[in-house]
């Protein structure tokens, strides 16, 4: 079975922390005799290439330097600012262009659209052209983007209108989508990029008070992650805990001003603004923070978290996990369960949680161990592809 994913974005080079969960799932299918390529818009002049033996497929939309609408950011997030908007209409045009020359020159059996606003009308050119099968997976951002402008929802209704299935990945996300188009969709979520056959780390130990305190944030850098939230809760717990640090892993727009906050709280002493690391490093920081934190808001666009694979990622080490509620992170996070869960924009009661685990050693080493157990038990990769194969119509 031949398989193409149309995407919005791809990792560009090995490690790129593009949606590593979308390479994960290519590798797995291709372990089960499933043959995947991608189709993704370039970046800054990207041209085609593999990743992990992966063949990726990049179209052309604008000279080298304008090609930044996807990536980074995220698209959603770009259109909020002018700049981007001329590139619009370009991307749409290079992106249906391409498409027909491809389906002409290559065959496939099934077309898996992510992010289908706008990605579900290349499918649909596509699929004009071989009739083959034509599936689509939301993942979320594209449905904030659709409720930002409402014009947008007739419009995704109609491109979803004729898919042969539909998922998306959390429950909060098939309800969206039932709002929006009237579809019902399939809920697959996505699984930890440590993936299931990783031995556990041998560093992983049990949260303890005989070592200073590390909280781990990853993510990138912009608003709805909410780390300006968790900034602030730090400056309420080291008034309690003064050796907890906090290390941030990520890049992005608020990186300035979250560091100038920092300072300006007095805790930046405190606070590690780590970047980009390794995948080795960050199973590191993973398996060797006391606590993981995910503090994700609604933000001013009405984008939030679609599930928060970085939540599986640190449960799958058996971290204890503290995030909020919203979005999709009620189907990872089950308060007092497999986690703490918190009101979103809400610094002082973040600390609170954030303390019960660095305090509460048989707390913290239940919930992590909760949260290892239910993430096995729902997240696995096996069982993922399992429902994408279905979702694909039988191997």
């Amino acid at each position: 079975m031949k398989v193409l994913f149309l995407v919005t974005n791809f990792a560009r080079w090995e490690g790129d922390p593009h949606s590593p969960w979308l390479v994960d799932l290519a590798i797995r299918l291709r372990e089960r005799g499933i043959a995947p390529s991608v189709w993704a818009p370039s970046y800054r002049g990207q041209g085609d290439h593999t990743i992990q033996q992966i063949p990726v497929h990049r179209f052309r939309y604008a000279p080298a330097p304008w090609e930044q609408l996807t990536h980074n950011e995220g698209a959603p997030n770009k259109l909020a600012n002018p700049f981007y908007l001329p590139l619009v209409p370009f991307y749409l045009a290079g992106g249906l262009l391409d498409i027909r020359r491809r389906m002409s020159a290559q065959h496939y059996d099934v077309l898996h659209v992510h992010w289908p606003l706008p990605t579900a009308l290349f499918g649909l050119a596509a699929r004009r052209r071989n009739g083959m099968r034509l599936v689509a997976s939301f993942h979320g951002a594209e449905l904030m983007l659709a409720r930002r402008y409402p014009g947008l929802q007739p419009v995704l209704k109609r491109l979803t209108r004729d898919f042969d299935a539909i998922s998306a990945n959390s429950a909060f996300t098939a309800r969206l989508v039932r709002e929006i188009t009237g579809k019902e969709a399939v809920v697959i979520p996505y699984g930890s990029t440590i993936g299931e056959h990783d031995s556990p780390s041998t560093e992983t130990a049990p949260v303890t008070k005989d070592k200073p305190a590390t909280i781990l944030f990853v993510g990138r850098l912009i608003e709805r992650k909410g780390v300006p939230y968790l900034i602030e809760a730090m400056a309420h717990l080291n008034r309690q805990t003064p050796a907890a640090t906090l290390n941030i892993v990520g890049t992005g727009s608020e990186q300035a001003a979250l560091e100038q906050m920092a300072t300006e709280r007095g805790i930046r002493d405190d606070i590690r603004f780590l970047g980009r690391v390794s995948s080795q490093e960050l199973a590191h920081l993973y398996a060797t923070c006391d606590a993981f934190a995910l503090p994700s808001i609604v933000d001013r666009h009405g984008d939030t978290e679609g599930l928060g694979v970085v939540l599986l990622e640190a449960m799958s080490h058996g971290r204890p996990v503290v995030a909020t509620n919203v979005g999709g992170i009620p189907d990872i996070v089950k308060h007092e369960s497999t986690g703490l869960l918190v009101p979103e924009k809400d610094a002082p009661a973040l600390a609170r949680a954030l303390n019960r685990l660095l305090t509460d050693e048989e707390l913290a080493e239940r919930l992590g161990q909760a949260g290892q157990d239910y993430t096995r038990a729902h997240f696995t990769w096996s069982s993922i592809v399992d429902r994408i194969i279905e979702l694909y119509g039988g191997a």
